[in-house]
């Protein structure tokens, strides 16, 4: 009787390459992931989701704030990685909505002063109803706010303004003295393109 052939099954899991992701600059460095990868060149446009809890171990409501990093290189057992999103989490967004009041959006780009362009979405909360112009007056507020400040961010400053919540500060106290709202933020904040990718688009044009 023909013996059959057996056929080694490959085990990918021993395979692949453990690495740590560190975050930008803005956050130190700090680890925030420990993955798997098959090789160094597929990693790298990779993303990676965590809570702003998770990087700075602070207060527990951090959680409520996700943050994306793509990698954008590995170099041994470490990925560095550039920031690419931060949104509010979806628990956290449907805790805020109530009924009878308003709920306010204004959707726009921003770059930073060394060139990265954002796209941004500023929610705001208010107690009572409100009026088409005082809808109006309060998306002006917000724009002039990010309009002024932002642009003289650099990439970190801008991370860090709008992780802890310094930006949403700015914007509250601006639209404070003229409408009362119970929340003002950003609920997203998305990299379009980065410094560079900013650079060969001015000059191919």
């Amino acid at each position: 009787m023909a013996r059959q052939k057996t056929t080694r099954v490959k085990d990918k899991w021993r395979e692949k390459k453990w690495v740590t992701v560190i975050a930008p600059l803005a956050f130190n460095n700090a680890p925030i992931a420990y993955i798997p990868i098959t090789d160094d060149e597929s990693a790298i446009g990779r993303v990676v989701e965590v809570t702003l809890f998770d990087i700075v171990k602070g207060d527990p409501s951090q959680h409520q704030f996700k943050l994306y990093f793509q990698i954008s290189k590995v170099d041994g057992e470490v990925a560095t990685s550039i920031f690419k999103r931060y949104e509010y989490a979806k628990e956290f967004l449907r805790s805020l909505v109530r009924r009878g009041s308003s709920l306010i959006t204004l959707i726009g780009d921003v770059r930073t002063k060394d060139g990265y362009l954002f796209r941004i979405k500023i929610i705001a909360l208010t107690q009572k109803k409100l009026n088409t112009s005082r809808k109006h007056a309060l998306r002006l507020i917000a724009k002039d706010v990010m309009s002024k400040t932002i642009p003289e961010m650099t990439i970190d400053q801008f991370i860090q303004a709008t992780a802890f919540g310094k930006i949403n500060s700015d914007i509250m106290a601006a639209v404070k003295k003229v409408i009362h709202v119970r929340h003002v933020g950003i609920e997203k904040a998305k990299l379009i393109r980065t410094a560079e990718a900013e650079t060969v688009l001015l000059q191919a044009k």
